[in-house]
């Protein structure tokens, strides 16, 4: 299959040089995905998909266009070729696109090493729909809970090639294995809904479908006669599932597109601190069985790792080629894109800095207060970080947890909000973005 793909980006590109591009660069994606769905403990719905995806950017001087198609016989990728090279032709120019240079392509990796693919066969469809079924039993047999509205077990493999006109040729295999599951506990309005679930890489690493759903199940009865807190200024922890969406706006904030734009609260940032100096935001491609390392990018240039937060201090922005050349800066190696568009930035594995507490030790010290474990809805003022987010979670007093929480609002401002955060230390390791338990002091909480 690497052969077929490798063959297939190679035609694209003669097709391109044949139809009069100046240069091109041509992905081509193979992949085939199972996903059974169960309900009452019977099949309810099996898919199953395969197919390969392949797509072209071509360039006359400074202008660009990218076409892309599911049909890869050799007419309709002379047909692709020239399509794109005429929408190229009528495209404005852009000083800024362009291949990456030679002396910049990487030139060689080690995909043993990064783990991306597992070797194991793919699984019958009967295994798939029993690790669904035993989470949806063990979610039902959760005292309290009266439905499981889904519980999915599925598959995934993905073949990937990259090509460019100027030399580099490169590709890779990524395979994917999830359960998860959806209980509800309570009845009429009282009724309560929350999910679990683990997806890896490697089959053999992911948790038992049982205790996926029994979690699922105890998660939704933890949220039964939930109520709205007082509304006040009080400290907030936000639980290791949904803390990550925290580090995550820092992230597009300092992503090169919206830096080029002018529409970033982290604009004038660089080189300032962003976070306590005690703690550092580092991104590593190449850690071993994690879903967003990669070998190289999407523009062919290696990956590597950085620190994007160093002890408190924003570092860097998150650059391809083309925001880097709008801002005078080299690209970090972080471009990112489909078959149907070009490449934009986009980070890879980053992790917080842990802390020495536990999330126990967290709710201990917050006295009252709110532990947040889902949000719905944002509005986040990307020029100022103003934040505000609908939430739901369970009400601490005096340390102790006393009830469930829904329907608040939590707001605050970014900058402000991530200057105060204090880790725990319950990051989960193999996931791509490892960000523990979060507090944060003195927010404004919008309930009764």
């Amino acid at each position: 299959m690497t052969q077929n793909l490798d063959t297939l980006t190679q035609s694209l590109l003669d097709a391109a040089k044949k139809a009069g591009a100046d240069a091109a660069d041509a992905m081509a994606v193979s992949g085939t995905s199972v996903s059974i769905d169960v309900r009452g403990g019977a099949l309810e719905q099996a898919e199953r998909s395969e197919g390969t995806d392949i797509g072209l950017r071509v360039f006359i001087g400074q202008r660009q266009a990218n076409v892309s198609a599911s049909d890869t016989r050799p007419e309709t990728m002379t047909a692709m070729a020239e399509r794109a090279v005429a929408m190229a032709r009528e495209a404005p120019e852009d000083p800024h696109i362009g291949l990456a240079d030679a002396d910049q392509l990487a030139k060689s990796w080690n995909l043993d090493a990064l783990e991306l693919s597992d070797p194991t066969p793919e699984p019958d469809p009967m295994v798939l729909q029993q690790d669904a079924q035993e989470a949806e039993a063990a979610a039902l047999a959760v005292d309290g809970v009266t439905q499981v509205s889904g519980a999915t077990a599925a598959y995934g493999q993905r073949m990937i090639h990259l090509a460019t006109s100027n030399g580099f040729s490169g590709g890779y295999a990524r395979t994917d294995r999830a359960t998860s599951c959806v209980a509800i506990a309570g009845t009429g309005t009282g009724m309560e809904r929350d999910y679990d679930g683990d997806s890896r890489i490697f089959q053999a690493d992911l948790r038992d479908a049982a205790d996926i759903g029994k979690s699922a199940g105890q998660r939704a009865v933890e949220r039964l006669g939930a109520r709205k807190p007082k509304t006040g200024t009080y400290p907030v922890l936000f639980d290791e599932r949904i803390s990550s969406s925290l580090i995550g706006h820092l992230l597009s904030a300092i992503n090169g597109g919206a830096i080029a734009r002018g529409s970033s609260w982290l604009m004038e940032a660089l080189g300032q601190q962003v976070l306590p100096a005690h703690l550092s935001v580092t991104e590593d491609p190449h850690r071993a069985r994690v879903p967003a390392s990669r070998p190289f990018d999407a523009e062919g240039l290696p990956t590597q790792k950085r620190q994007i937060v160093e002890n408190g201090l924003l570092t860097g922005w998150t650059l391809d080629l083309a925001t880097g050349r709008k801002l005078g800066m080299p690209s970090t190696g972080n471009a990112a894109r489909g078959v149907s568009a070009p490449p934009s930035p986009s980070v890879w594995n980053i992790a917080l800095t842990q802390g020495e507490q536990t999330r126990d030790d967290l709710i201990r010290d917050m006295g009252t207060g709110l532990i947040v474990t889902s949000m719905i809805g944002a509005t986040i003022n990307p020029n100022t970080g103003d934040y505000s987010r609908g939430a739901a979670g369970v009400w601490v007093e005096n340390g102790q947890i006393q009830h469930a929480v829904n329907e608040c609002t939590i707001a605050g401002n970014l900058r402000d909000m991530l200057m105060r955060i204090v880790p725990a230390n319950d990051a989960r390791l193999h996931l791509s973005r490892v960000v523990p338990s979060l507090l944060i002091e003195g927010m404004t909480l919008a309930g009764d």
